[in-house]
């Protein structure tokens, strides 16, 4: 991943074309819902081709309809507008359910909010991330199954690049080796051997070799290693860029790592 490097985006895909963006039908992930006076809803999905969307709902409010606007849920989407500018109207159909599925996982259940939050937080309204869409999409579906702490980790730091803060983690800044990667400048973003990092190791992060090493094994230690470092870059290049602080649903999860 190369440090400032964003994803191209598809063009959208209007259900007519008679009118730009206005109609359109998609496939996407919910991230949340919020009531809207007391029949309906506003939802905001993740989606490949129109990215993080808004939209109301009608009778999204109802007792049947609560049950399918659960956050992680995979939805056929269906968006109108009279205006492109205007909130619109989702017609949603639910494709699978994910939040019941991890209820008795305490950590798969705080990644899972913790992914939604950051992609409200960290994606820009109506761009569309392809790339980063897929990824989340099989994190989504991964998650309490083997070996979903790295994909999680791994997924934040896709985040990243995909919103154009990516970390170089190819090749050591300093002596160009591209084994024994050991630490992360927390200026650059660039990787660092031991040999490279010299008498400066105490002023770089860690980096987990599992990042880098898809043979090495990944516990809940080194998941919270893993995010020791992409929080780093989360927090200081994206959040305080803009004035925010990240969201808490990813400092829960790294509660429920706790040993």
């Amino acid at each position: 991943m190369s440090q400032k490097s964003i994803e191209n985006p598809l063009p959208h895909a209007p259900l007519h074309g008679t009118s730009w963006q206005m109609d359109w039908r998609d496939e996407g992930i919910l991230l949340a819902a919020r009531p809207n006076g007391e029949a309906h809803a506003v939802i905001e999905v993740f989606s490949a081709l129109h990215g993080r969307h808004a939209g109301v709902v009608r009778g999204g409010a109802s007792r049947k309809q609560a049950a399918v606007l659960q956050p992680g849920a995979q939805l056929d989407l269906t968006w109108r507008a009279r205006l492109e500018e205007q909130l619109g109207s989702f017609t949603v159909e639910l494709l699978r359910a994910r939040a019941g599925n991890v209820l008795g996982d305490r950590l798969a259940l705080a990644a899972l909010s913790s992914v939604c939050a950051l992609c409200r937080f960290a994606l820009p309204e109506r761009m569309p991330y392809p790339g980063l869409y897929s990824e989340t999409v099989a994190l989504m579906d991964a998650l309490g199954s083997p070996g979903w702490l790295r994909s999680y980790a791994l997924w934040e730091l896709q985040l990243l690049d995909a919103t154009g803060y990516g970390l170089d983690l190819q090749q050591c800044a300093v002596t160009g080796a591209t084994e024994g990667l050991a630490y992360v400048s927390p200026r650059t973003g660039r990787a660092v051997t031991q040999e490279g990092a010299g008498d400066f190791a105490a002023r770089l992060l860690p980096l987990p070799e599992a990042l880098t090493d898809a043979t090495s094994p990944f516990d809940a230690a080194q998941m919270r290693q893993a995010l020791r470092l992409s929080g780093h870059f989360l927090r200081h290049w994206l959040a305080e860029n803009q004035g925010r602080t990240l969201p808490e649903a990813r400092a829960r999860l790294i509660v429920a790592l706790a040993p």
